[in-house]
């Protein structure tokens, strides 16, 4: 596709890369990277330090971890968009020395102009996902999701139907957008300049309006089981504890014990 610069027209310039490659047809999925989203979007930032616009992308620190080579720790943090990531995802390759990404302001909202877009261009019914790389909790390595929806419902609820044995599925509620952006990434790659990718055979999901978009997918954070690192969930356990009273008693009884048992190990 070639670099993309801020102002751009990702209408036309998604829709050319399409065209050439034979069009489009109903029922489409359209999987785009936020990376050129963010890029046209003027989403491109000064920035001497990386760190110090991951601080400005945070709004709840979730864990942190040091690095045993000195550089600066490891955070995973609840950015702009509610979105729990490493570094708020906020990224640094690819881009100029000295700058940095941000993602899309309103990673929806752009999904819906290029969905519109694309549609008036080639005259078919589509639905379009911005995607994003990002770590998992529990699995090592990296997969792409989606952050940005238009014209697919991000979750497909199966529960009240039956599995195979005719038993009830009552919790079975499908990532079908992150799916579709995983999916993709496989033939877009991380370094081979295809940063758009079609999805077809989902016509039967795609919707006529834009429906919830990608917001949906993200747990509130008082529904997440693990919203902090366990550091930190041991850290606020202590505060809320010296808050309510508790905790200055017991650690003065604790630090206690510690002196006493040394004092007897002194003694012996």
């Amino acid at each position: 596709m070639g670099e993309v610069a801020p102002g751009d027209d990702l209408v036309a310039r998604v829709g050319d890369l399409l065209a050439a490659d034979g069009g489009l047809e109903d029922g489409d999925v359209v999987v785009v990277t936020s990376k050129i989203v963010s890029k046209a979007e003027g989403r491109v930032v000064q920035a001497a330090d990386r760190e110090d616009a991951i601080t400005a992308e945070t709004v709840r620190v979730v864990a942190t971890r040091a690095r045993p080579d000195g550089t600066p720790a490891l955070r995973i943090v609840e950015n702009r968009l509610g979105l729990v990531m490493a570094a708020a995802g906020v990224d640094a390759s690819n881009t100029p020395d000295g700058t940095v990404l941000l993602l899309p302001e309103d990673p929806d909202a752009s999904a819906s102009r290029l969905r519109r877009g694309l549609q008036e261009r080639l005259g078919v019914r589509l639905a379009v996902v911005l995607s994003d790389t990002a770590g998992r909790p529990w699995r090592d390595g990296l997969t792409d999701m989606a952050i940005g929806v238009a014209g697919l419902p991000p979750l497909l609820d199966l529960r009240g139907g039956l599995d195979a044995h005719g038993r009830p599925l009552s919790v079975t509620v499908t990532a079908l957008a992150d799916e579709v952006a995983a999916a993709t990434e496989l033939v877009r790659g991380k370094a081979e300049g295809r940063p758009v990718a079609v999805v077809r055979g989902l016509g039967g999901s795609v919707t006529d309006d834009d429906g919830p978009g990608a917001r949906v997918l993200v747990r509130p954070s008082e529904e997440d089981l693990f919203r902090l690192g366990s550091a930190e969930a041991h850290e606020e356990g202590r505060r809320e504890g010296y808050r309510a009273g508790w905790a200055e008693g017991h650690d003065a009884g604790y630090e206690a014990g510690v002196r006493a048992a040394g004092a007897a190990a002194a003694e012996d």
